[in-house]
C-alpha cells in the first residue's frame, strides 16, 4: 500500500490530507485565527467547585472556563504529599480535594466545542516520536496497534530499562523495530521538556499558558510521518523547510521523502482530493454495489443508516443484505476516520436474522477500525438490532470545522412548508385587522410563500379579502427567510397600492427573466422589487436581461411584452 501526506500551507490555514493508495483517508485543518489548544498545558485557578457533578470549572485564561472531572484528578499536581491521605481521588468528594482559588496544573484533553469549554486533566501526557511520557503516573503501556507479541515484549523490556522513577511510559506505534538508543534519545528530550514545564509553572501570574503543543505541520511529522509514508508533499517553501527540519531530527531517510510541490495547480486539485473533501461533507454516501449509508449528526450522538438502494443482488434477499452490510461496515469505518467523527455512534444495519451474519459484519467493522489512529470501541448489538460504538473525540469533526449552522433552519435540517407559512400569514392578517385600523395591508414574504397565499389566479387572496372586507397586498421578496413575515404597512388602499405596484401601464423597463411561468411555459417571470412581471414569450430569454413594456397591471402581478 502506498501512503502519502499532502500539506497545503496558506497564510490563514494549514490543510493536511493523508492518502492511502491515492484515496483520502484522513483530513486535518488548522486555522491561524482559531488555533487548536488540545495538548496545551496551563497553570489554572479553580473558579467553581460543583459537588453535585463531582467536577470543577478551572479558569485557564481563555474565554470559557475549562471542565475538570474528579476522574481526571491526580494527587501529584495537587499538593498532596501522601496520596493515601484522602484515599482514592476518584471516589473522594471533590470538595475535599479542590477549593475555589486553588492553583492547578492542567492539560487540555478535549477542544472547546459550541457552548462547552475545554476539558482538562491533571494527568499530564507529553508525546514524543516513539514514546509518551506520563510524569504523574507509574505505568508502562504498549500501543495496541503493535500486534506482534514478541515485539510487544521486546519493547516492554526496553521501556522498563529507560523508565524514569515514578513516571509512566506509553510506547508508540512508531517505536516498532527501533533500538534502545532511539528510545533513550526520545526519553531524554521528554524529560527535559517536563523539567522546563515544572520550572515555568513555579513563578508568574495565574492563569497562564505553560506549554504550547506543536502546530499541525510539526505534529504530522511527529505522529504520522512514519517509514510507511512514501512521500510528504508541501506546497510552500516555508512549510517545506519546516517539515524538513522536523524530519531531519528523526531520520535522514525520512528527510529524503519530503518534496516541495511546485505545480501551478492547487496541490489538492492536482491529487484529486478537493472533490473527496466535498463528498466527505455530504449526508449520503453511495456504496459501489449501489447501496448507500446516511450519516446524521445530533447533539448527543451520530446516527448512521444503511440501505440497499439500487443493489438488488443475484441470489436471495439474505445474501443481498449481508453483502450490503459488509460493504457498509468498511465504508462506515472509513468515513468515521475521514470525517473525524467522535463520541457515541449508532449504526442501523439492514436487519439480519442469522447471528453468524451479524458477527461477520461486526468483525468487518472492527478490522477496518484498526486502521484508525483514534481509539474506537464497538459495544455490540442492542435488542433493537442497532450497533453501538464509541470513538474518542478530541477535536471538532470535519463538518464542525468546515460548516456552520444553517441560518434558514437554525440547524433543524427542515423549514416550515409554504402551505404552513401561508396559514401563518392568514393568522397574522387576522390579528392585524383585529387590532389596527386601516382599509388595506401590505405584507412581504418569500416568493414561494407569496405564490401560495395568492393562489391560482389570485383566488385564495380574493377569498381572504372577501372574508375581512379589506384590501390585501402580498409582495414576494427573494431576500426574505422562507419563514419570515414582514408587515410593511397598514393604511389606505391608494397609498398601499402605490407601494405594492412599482410599475405602471405603458412603462418600458429592463428586467431579468428569472423563471418560466408555472403553467404557460413559453412565458417568463421577472420581478421588480418583489412585484411579479409575467413576460409573454419570455421563457426563451431565461437568465438574461430583457427590455419589456408593461401592458396591464394587477394588484399581485403585471403583464408585459418583449420589445
Amino acid at each position: 500500500m502506498s501512503k502519502e501526506i499532502l500539506a497545503d500551507v496558506a497564510r490563514d490555514q494549514i490543510r493536511i490530507g493523508v492518502l492511502e493508495d491515492r484515496q483520502l483517508v484522513e483530513y486535518y485543518v488548522e486555522k491561524t485565527y482559531d488555533e487548536r489548544i488540545t495538548g496545551n498545558i496551563y497553570k489554572g485557578k479553580v473558579a467553581n467547585v460543583l459537588p453535585g457533578m463531582q467536577a470543577a470549572f478551572v479558569d485557564i485564561g481563555l474565554g470559557k472556563n475549562a471542565f475538570l472531572y474528579v476522574g481526571d484528578l491526580n494527587s501529584y499536581n495537587l499538593g498532596f504529599e501522601d496520596a493515601d491521605a484522602i484515599g482514592d481521588l476518584k471516589k473522594a468528594p471533590i470538595k475535599d480535594i479542590l477549593h475555589v482559588g486553588q492553583e492547578v496544573l492542567v492539560q487540555v484533553v478535549k477542544e472547546p466545542i459550541g457552548t462547552k469549554g475545554a476539558r482538562v486533566s491533571t494527568n499530564i501526557t507529553l508525546p514524543g516520536r516513539y514514546l509518551v511520557l506520563m510524569p504523574t503516573v507509574d505505568y508502562i503501556g504498549i500501543s495496541r496497534r503493535i500486534e506482534n507479541e514478541e515485539e510487544r515484549q521486546r519493547l516492554k523490556s526496553l521501556a522498563e530499562e529507560i523508565q524514569p522513577h515514578n513516571m509512566g511510559i506509553i510506547v508508540r506505534t512508531a517505536a516498532e523495530g527501533e533500538d534502545i538508543e532511539n528510545l533513550k534519545s526520545d526519553m531524554e528530550y521528554l524529560k527535559r521538556l517536563w523539567n522546563n514545564i515544572q520550572m515555568k509553572q513555579k513563578n508568574g501570574k495565574v492563569p497562564r499558558l505553560i506549554y504550547k503543543d506543536m502546530d499541525l505541520l510539526t505534529r504530522m511529522v511527529r505522529d504520522v510521518f512514519t517509514p510507511e509514508v512514501n512521500k510528504f508533499y508541501v506546497n510552500t517553501s516555508y512549510g517545506y523547510e519546516k517539515v524538513l527540519e522536523a524530519a531531519s531530527l528523526i531520520s535522514h531517510s525520512l528527510k529524503d521523502r519530503v518534496s516541495l510541490y511546485m505545480g501551478q495547480e492547487d496541490i489538492f486539485e492536482y491529487f484529486n482530493i478537493e472533490s473527496e473533501v466535498e463528498r466527505a461533507l455530504e449526508r449520503k454516501v453511495w456504496l459501489k454495489s449501489g447501496g448507500y449509508i446516511v450519516i446524521d449528526h445530533t447533539e448527543a450522538l451520530t446516527a448512521i443508516d444503511v440501505n440497499t438502494g439500487k443493489f438488488v443482488g443475484s441470489i436471495n434477499l439474505e445474501d443481498t443484505v449481508v453483502k450490503t452490510n459488509l460493504e457498509a461496515a468498511k465504508e462506515i469505518a472509513k468515513q468515521l476516520r475521514l470525517r473525524d467523527i467522535g463520541g457515541i455512534i449508532i449504526i442501523d444495519f439492514i436487519d439480519m436474522d442469522s447471528q453468524e451474519h451479524q458477527k461477520m459484519v461486526i468483525d468487518a467493522l472492527e478490522i477496518e477500525l484498526k486502521k484508525d489512529r483514534t481509539k474506537a470501541h464497538v459495544l455490540g448489538i442492542t435488542n433493537l438490532g442497532l450497533v453501538e460504538m464509541t470513538r474518542k473525540k478530541v477535536r471538532q469533526s470535519l463538518h464542525e470545522v468546515l460548516e456552520k449552522v444553517c441560518p434558514y433552519c437554525d440547524g433543524r435540517g427542515r423549514i416550515l412548508s409554504e402551505e404552513t407559512m401561508a396559514k401563518k400569514v392568514e393568522q397574522e392578517i387576522s390579528r392585524i385587522f383585529r387590532t389596527r385600523k386601516g382599509e388595506a395591508i401590505l405584507i412581504e414574504v418569500h416568493p414561494s410563500v407569496a405564490a401560495v397565499v395568492i393562489g391560482a389566479g389570485g383566488t385564495r387572496l380574493s377569498q381572504l379579502e372577501q372574508r375581512y372586507g379589506k384590501y390585501i397586498f402580498i409582495k414576494g421578496k427573494d431576500d426574505l427567510h422562507p419563514e419570515e413575515i414582514r408587515i410593511k404597512a397598514v393604511g389606505s388602499r391608494v397609498k398601499l397600492e402605490n407601494f405594492a405596484m412599482p410599475v405602471r401601464e405603458g412603462q418600458i423597463i429592463d428586467v431579468i427573466i428569472e423563471d418560466r411561468h408555472i403553467t404557460n411555459h413559453n412565458d417568463g417571470i421577472a420581478r421588480v422589487d418583489g412585484y411579479v412581471i409575467n413576460v409573454e414569450e419570455g421563457a426563451a430569454l431565461l437568465g438574461a436581461k430583457a427590455k419589456v413594456q408593461i401592458n396591464k397591471t394587477y394588484r399581485t402581478y403585471a403583464k408585459a411584452r418583449l420589445i
